[in-house]
């Protein structure tokens, strides 16, 4: 997959991807919100084998990933590298942090379940970048500025990671405004 080498040509690409992608991804969206469930339920079937001691728990596990399997590749029926595993653990994450969220929502804690929200979105938003052709890996390398290299290479990936996740970063803020128009779960 060929680097985004400017703002200019990642809009490009996004704009691009809009008009040629028929896919139902309201449909899809449902979908992965199923895996994203799935997922967590082969990570509560092994903590319920190891708590209980009881092995029915483990051997539901395969059930549940052959599941999970057949469903991710109706979205993702041809990868390259590890976009499968890279995919499978974007959903994961995403969810997850929804559920942390959701908690400390629950505990009146607003500032950092907006935060867990709006990061559970930008890995939901990263996963379709990458399932749609529309971003590659290496792509989110471009947010970094120019100020930003006068500092150390760990003051750089510090930076980077909070402006991938941060709500404010040009990329991921288009890919967040790509997700919402295009993957629009409202419409029947």
């Amino acid at each position: 997959m060929e680097k985004i080498k400017s703002v200019k040509e990642f809009v490009e690409k996004l704009d691009n991807a809009k008009k040629i992608n028929p896919k139902d991804l309201s449909s899809d969206q449902d979908l992965t919100i199923g895996i994203m469930n799935l997922i967590s339920i082969e990570e509560h079937l092994m903590f319920s084998g190891a708590k209980t001691g009881k092995t029915e728990f483990y051997d539901l596990i395969n059930e549940v990933r052959e599941q999970r399997k057949q469903m991710m590749q109706k979205i993702i029926p041809s990868y390259e590298g590890e976009v499968w595993c890279i995919s499978k653990h974007l959903l994961a994450s995403s969810m997850r942090l929804f559920e942390v969220g959701t908690k400390a929502l629950a505990a009146g804690n607003k500032k950092d379940a907006y935060d867990l929200f709006d990061r559970s979105y930008g890995l939901y938003c990263i996963f379709w970048g990458l399932n749609m052709g529309i971003m590659g890996k290496d792509d989110v390398k471009w947010i970094k500025t120019e100020s930003n290299q006068k500092k150390t290479q760990k003051e750089n990936e510090i930076i980077e990671e909070q402006e991938i996740l941060s709500q404010n970063s040009g990329g991921l803020t288009r890919l967040k405004s790509w997700v919402k128009n295009a993957v629009n779960c409202c419409i029947e």
